[in-house]
């Protein structure tokens, strides 16, 4: 979620004119499908394990929190949350094992509501 939304972060800035130009307007549709369309979240089931994936780039950093979940009848992993945001200046610099590092620290401070006395693994 954060590479589609690099060109759009930067239309925040207040040194930027504000232009929606075509590269903004597919980035604003990617977003829209991708929060609007299967897989939907579900509700967290406090009884079942998490599972926590994250990934870290050059752009951002993203995490998502599933769980397996009993759906007509048949065990189905599905995301209960997204979280993304754009890596900073400084963060830039980092090697590819800090960025990982960042981004599981960064999701677990903002995952604690749901982590927080609940057993979970990592792809990390």
């Amino acid at each position: 979620m954060a590479i589609l939304a690099k060109s759009l972060y930067r239309i925040c800035d207040q040194q930027t004119v504000f232009e929606m130009t075509q590269e903004r307007i597919k980035a604003y549709e990617k977003i829209r499908r991708a929060l609007t369309e299967a897989p939907l979240l579900l509700i967290p089931d406090w009884n079942i394990p998490f599972k926590l994936y994250i990934d870290a780039c050059g752009y951002g950093l993203e995490a998502a929190l599933h769980q397996v979940q009993i759906i007509d009848d048949k065990p189905t992993e599905g995301p209960v949350c997204y979280i993304s945001r754009q890596i900073k200046p400084t963060e830039a610099r980092y090697g590819a094992s800090q960025m990982e590092c960042l981004c599981l620290v960064w999701a677990l401070e903002k995952l604690h509501y749901y982590l927080h006395g609940s057993v979970f693994c990592s792809d990390n």
